[in-house]
């Protein structure tokens, strides 16, 4: 094992990140830390990945398939040394909505599941060789949020049917679906079904909340299982698992069609945006709390390279998981090889152990959904979105309304959501605050209209409060012109560049237009507070050689003083002079 080692400890970083943790497993201490906390994530992951698939409306036995490989690829091509990866609820929905016409063709269904995770990882993949997991935060958070409580209200009601042991026919939106069940529920709800869900749901919510520490889904699992097979379970009209292919997935290649590719292209865009943002949300968690590195573009990777391999052995899309990670990091793992022995406990369940699960009820695995989902629901962010900026808080809900109205078109909601958060931005950008500062009481330059403070009429001191660009640099303009027609003395008008961050073309020939038309009235434009970036592009444009460099100053107080003595009002009462306090 040392000579392997050696081997890959020679190998460039970028194709295996995990060469920075492999060296540590000759640790016995970190070595016994990664197989318990493997395991203990094993025994979550086993029931967990056999509802997400049922939730993907996938036979349970291809979670099992997803939750074995792409949990370890993932694990050696990521940065993250705790992150767990495998089926998960969102991404699970999402690839039953992307799915749902091919509901009817189980063979195509299947096949056409393994085709997207393959365009999923091959996406996330492009992100992270190119550097592009920026891209990400295009999913503001009142978006995600906004799209998250949506996603996990519609898989919690897509689960009714299977608690009170009623099948619904597929409807064209979810809303008809959920009223459909309710109804079927009403006039044939099966007695044996509703209270095994009864107990499942009680026996997980018991251990969660009294016993945290304890694998409660495991014991779930166990117990309804056994209770199955005592009492005969599906004689009495409840669902059941029933057999489990015995044995490790098969590799096969996602069959290529170009028109059922084009189909899936958006739907495989947005799962690969939002499984990698809920990983690398949890991840980021995982690497404060343990000082580690994090490289988002080598995480896209890693769970690309793991939907790769979903889709090469029968798997689905995968992604990093709140709850197991958290699971894993808790019990006590130290590097990815805990991931490592995650994955060969899926394969021994898939060798071994698949006719244990034979007994297992489908309603066991709808309350696993249930309770996996419960938790991820927040509020708390909208109403915090509402006190910070309404307008953030205004698209979270209407993210929220729209998921839930167009489902099973999730995708439509979360494009619409990027689409809103993004025009909002703009129209914010395009007026931000523009304000005319003068000297308070205390010495400082302040607001002249917020404090009510008289303002000089020779002398005016403008800052504004945003990158100057395309969208914002008339806007300037004209707050700066509109000033000066109510000043007829005007003389200087004094800009603080201190707030402006980034300076465009047009920003740049707007201030040289500004400059100009002001110099014909009479009026001299001062600069002050540039930042060097802002000053080496002004310099380059010409700006600076337009107007002189005299006309920069590194401080307002400093323009002022320029500006007070060509007026020859250096001893002169001024609201800008008082007791001049340096910047």
């Amino acid at each position: 094992m040392s000579a392997v080692l050696k081997f890959i400890l020679a190998w460039p970083g970028m194709f295996v990140p995990f060469r920075s943790w492999i060296g540590e497993l000759r640790n016995p201490e970190t070595l016994k830390a990664d197989i318990i906390a493997g395991v203990t994530v094993a025994l979550v992951l086993v029931p967990q990945s056999m509802a997400y698939a049922q939730l993907a409306g996938l036979p349970s036995y291809h979670g099992l398939y997803a939750a074995f490989l792409p949990v370890m690829i993932a694990a050696f091509f990521g940065s993250s040394r705790q992150l767990a990866t495998g089926p998960v609820a969102i991404v699970s929905l999402m690839t039953a909505s992307t799915l749902a016409p091919y509901i009817n063709s189980p063979e195509t269904y299947i096949a056409y599941a393994m085709l997207l995770a393959f365009l999923v990882g091959i996406f996330q993949i492009a992100l992270g060789l190119f550097r592009m997991g920026v891209l990400v935060d295009f999913l503001s958070h009142p978006v995600v949020i906004g799209f998250t409580n949506a996603a996990c209200i519609i898989i919690a009601t897509s689960q009714l049917g299977k608690l009170v042991g009623v099948t619904v026919p597929r409807a064209d939106t979810h809303y008809e679906y959920v009223f459909n069940k309710i109804i079927f529920a009403l006039e044939n709800a099966n007695g044996a079904t509703i209270l095994m869900s009864v107990l499942a749901l009680a026996i997980m919510y018991w251990f969660k909340v009294y016993r945290p520490k304890f694998p409660g889904v495991l014991i779930a699992v166990v117990v309804t299982t056994l209770l199955s097979w005592a009492l005969d379970y599906k004689s009495m009209g409840g669902a059941i698992v029933g057999t489990i292919p015995q044995g490790l997935p098969s590799f096969g290649v996602p069959e290529f069609d170009l028109s059922v590719m084009k189909e899936l292209a958006s739907a495989a865009i947005a799962i690969a945006l939002i499984g990698f943002m809920e990983a690398i949300s949890i991840a980021k968690v995982m690497a404060a709390r343990t000082r580690q590195r994090l490289d988002s573009s080598q995480e896209l990777i890693g769970q690309g390279m793991g939907n790769i391999f979903a889709s090469l052995f029968q798997g689905y899309a995968v992604s990093g998981s709140f709850s197991r990670s958290a699971v894993n990091i808790s019990a006590g793992a130290v590097t990815g090889f805990s991931s490592i022995v995650t994955g060969l406990g899926v394969a021994i369940t898939l060798l071994f152990l698949t006719p244990l699960l034979y007994n297992l009820p489908q309603a066991t695995l709808a309350a696993v959904i249930i309770m996996a989902v419960i938790s991820l629901v927040k509020i708390e962010p909208v109403k915090h979105a509402w006190a910070v900026q309404k307008s953030d808080a205004v698209i979270s809900m209407i993210v929220f309304f729209l998921t839930l109205y167009l489902a099973p078109h999730l995708e439509m909601g979360l494009f619409i959501g990027i689409g809103l958060s993004i025009f909002f931005f703009l129209v914010r950008s395009m007026r931000p605050r523009f304000v005319e500062l003068t000297r308070h009481e205390d010495g400082t330059l302040r607001d002249a209209e917020f404090h009510h403070l008289p303002v000089q009429e020779e002398i005016s001191v403008f800052r504004f409060d945003m990158p100057l660009y395309f969208a914002n640099a008339g806007y300037m303009e004209t707050m700066i012109l509109e000033s000066v027609a109510r000043k007829p003395n005007l003389k200087f008008v004094i800009i603080d560049m201190e707030s402006i961050t980034m300076i465009d073309a047009t920003g740049e020939e707007v201030l040289e237009g500004l400059t100009e038309r002001l110099g014909a009235l009479g009026i001299e434009v001062l600069i002050s507070r540039t930042k060097m970036p802002i000053q080496d592009i002004l310099d380059h444009a010409g700006y600076t050689k337009m107007i002189g460099t005299d006309h920069f100053f590194r401080t307002r107080d400093e323009a002022i003083k320029y500006a007070l003595h060509q007026l020859h009002m250096d001893d002169a009462p001024s609201p800008l002079r008082r007791t001049i306090q340096k910047d």
